[in-house]
């Protein structure tokens, strides 16, 4: 009966009203957030197939003009006090070292009855900076087998341009792996051959790289100075992709970037800001939607002023009276909440197809549902409240 009583000034279109702008919203949100995590999961990481790499970049000095003519002693090294500035800004995770080779490097190898000789230098990182730790990545002085990692760059252009242009047999990646190279290391007095594997190969670094175990190693034996030299290149972890901070700094310092590393953190920064609009405009809806519930609740009371101060009256607490709103709004949002579930299931679908063509993999749909039902749990406890003080207030007037 009190129902009966209630619900005759409640106006269908405001509830409609309340429930499809929220519904928009919270579509909107976690929507944006699934596409997110989808695309996310992709784009970065240690793999090689990552959309966009982990941000590292591979910084080094510029190469003065008259040092080709021996005419300049400008050093391109780093020095400690410029290493330590860099590791102290803010956008910088972690900064590694490369160490090169101060010795002779010759490498030769047999394949169909053809020999190729060349000579070559190391460098070596911390294993950390690595895209990934190959099987083998190691060595052992009593077993000198050297593992070495190749630059995918440097693969590319012996197949098609030197090797095409020579007449020489074309290496794809998996053979060279089980090639075994004839390593001879000359310096400070000795030379002795090795046997080297390539081990993988990376796109992080455009290098010829070996363990720094084996460096350190190495360069005991055959360099003339026991101190690693400064290193000319470093490679950096940068927290902040893309930020304008990060070219800034470089650019005022003189350093160059290897690679296009900067724009693809450009991208993956793109995506993240294009991502944040678009969630802000969905919570700004959600909200307006909530301030529509709660000025229809509030122009409900106001009509039936009356009738509950006649409930009053009779004998009826707030809390009785207000008990039969909370369940419309409760089941207005729980419809809201099972259709944009809905929806983000449709939708989920609708994208993946087009994802999966650039070898995209979908992502668990149950952070964005529990997102969405936390969402919606806020709302609902925010209108519970409201309509708890207004009640309150409107049974004491």
């Amino acid at each position: 009966m009190v129902w009966n009583l209630l619900r005759k000034n409640i106006s269908a279109g405001q509830m409609a009203g309340y429930a499809v702008a929220t519904l928009v919203g919270l579509a909107i949100v976690v929507g944006a957030l699934q596409f997110y995590r989808d695309i996310s999961s992709s784009w970065s990481g240690d793999s090689d197939d990552a959309l966009v790499p982990n941000d590292f970049i591979v910084i080094s000095k510029p190469v003065p003009a008259m040092a080709t003519f021996g005419f300049s002693s400008a050093n391109v090294s780093f020095t400690d006090d410029e290493i330590a500035e860099l590791s102290a800004q803010p956008w910088v995770a972690r900064v590694g070292r490369f160490t090169a080779s101060d010795f002779s490097v010759f490498a030769s190898l047999q394949m169909a009855g053809r020999g190729m000789s060349t000579s070559l230098f190391f460098e070596s990182v911390p294993d950390g900076y690595l895209d990934k730790l190959p099987e083998g990545w190691s060595f052992d002085p009593d077993s000198p087998d050297i593992p070495i990692i190749l630059s995918k760059d440097y693969l590319s252009l012996y197949n098609f341009g030197f090797a095409a242009s020579r007449g020489l047999p074309q290496l794809n990646d998996k053979i060279i792996t089980r090639i075994p190279l004839a390593i001879t290391l000359s310096g400070n007095g000795h030379t002795a051959t090795y046997v080297g594997h390539v081990v993988g190969f990376s796109n992080r670094l455009n290098t010829i790289a070996v363990p720094q175990d084996f460096m350190d190693y190495a360069r005991g034996i055959y360099s003339a100075t026991p101190q690693a030299p400064a290193p000319s290149r470093l490679i950096v972890e940068v927290t902040t992709p893309g930020a304008t901070e990060v070219t800034d700094y470089l650019e005022a310092c003189g350093y160059e970037v290897a690679g296009d590393k900067v724009n693809s953190s450009r991208v993956a920064r793109f995506f993240t800001v294009v991502t944040a609009i678009v969630v802000a405009v969905g919570a700004v809806i959600a909200c307006l939607a909530v301030f529509i519930l709660m000025l229809s609740i509030f122009l409900l009371l106001q009509k039936n002023k009356d009738t509950l101060r006649d409930l009053m009256l009779l004998g009826y607490s707030p809390a009785q009276v207000a008990r039969r709103y909370y369940v419309l709004v409760a089941l207005i949002n729980g419809a809201v909440l099972v259709a944009a579930i809905g929806l983000l299931v449709w939708a989920s679908e609708q994208w993946q197809g087009a994802l999966s063509e650039t070898g995209m993999q979908a992502t668990s749909l149950w952070p964005s549902i529990l997102v969405a039902t936390a969402v919606m749990a806020v709302i609902t406890v925010v209108n519970g409240l409201t309509i708890r003080r207004m009640m309150r207030r409107y049974f004491i007037s």
